[in-house]
């Protein structure tokens, strides 16, 4: 897929925010959820103790502050290679892009000291921003808490449409749900902070824990999920393996 059909995609799933478009019967919603994620090191003599003190200074000025439509995880990288530079990402998320923004607005004119709070503990080289897209909820619907994540980059196919893919993820995430598994999936578009990706999108999976994605493995191995999945996505997409990150639930907001 071309640089321009990929932002003409983005700009189309932007259209969308807001929207109530659905799918099909089990309701998968176009609604866009816009996300921020930072790429950060320890710096020297610091660990995650100190970024947990960061984090409730940080809590408690965005408690003062109103900010009830943004939620935050930290994520420690679990299953990784050696191109995860990394020691851990800080995940928010807005209930829209003008609770994002205002979040965001309100970081960037604290004087509280929270932000050279942070920089005490962490240095982040990334910081890039993504249109969120749920294809299966979370049980309930509910904002992830505390949970597992993983991360695949994937690229469509010469003839691949976005369309043909919602059509086959209705498909797939029915399939899972009548299997019993209880994972959610999003599939994550770049909008901003990237510039020369070598993928059209990232594909999420949140699990409320291992057992949880050991369950879906052996449903995907032992239990023949692989050739549905294979019949369903072999002509529009190239994936590579996924990461896994242990997620800390730093802030909670009900997104959806």
């Amino acid at each position: 897929m071309t640089k321009n059909l990929i932002s003409s995609l983005t700009t189309g799933l932007l259209l969308l925010a807001g929207s109530s478009a659905v799918l099909a019967e089990d309701e998968v919603s176009f609604k866009v959820v816009p996300v921020e994620m930072f790429a950060c090191s320890y710096n020297e003599g610091k660990g995650p103790a100190d970024l947990d003190k960061a984090t409730a200074k940080w809590n408690a000025w965005a408690d003062g502050q109103g900010l009830d439509s943004y939620a935050a995880w930290t994520l420690t990288p679990y299953y990784y290679g050696p191109d995860q530079d990394f020691d851990v990402i800080w995940l928010g998320a807005g209930k829209d892009a003008v609770a994002l923004g205002k979040a965001q607005d309100a970081y960037l004119t604290e004087d509280a000291g929270v932000r050279a709070g942070f920089g005490e503990v962490v240095n982040c080289d990334a910081h890039v921003n993504y249109a969120s897209l749920q294809f299966k909820a979370p049980p309930d619907n509910a904002t992830p808490g505390n949970s597992v994540l993983t991360f695949s980059d994937c690229n469509f196919k010469e003839g691949a449409t976005f369309e043909a893919l919602s059509a086959a993820m209705d498909k797939w995430s029915m399939h899972l749900s009548e299997a019993g598994s209880t994972a959610a999936i999003w599939h994550w578009y770049p909008v901003y902070g990237g510039g020369g990706e070598e993928f059209d999108f990232k594909w999420l999976e949140g699990f409320a824990n291992f057992e949880e994605l050991g369950g879906d493995f052996e449903r995907m191995g032992n239990g023949g999920g692989y050739k549905v999945s294979n019949e369903l996505f072999s002509d529009l997409l190239d994936c590579d393996s996924s990461r896994a990150y242990v997620a800390q639930n730093r802030r909670s907001a009900q997104l959806r």
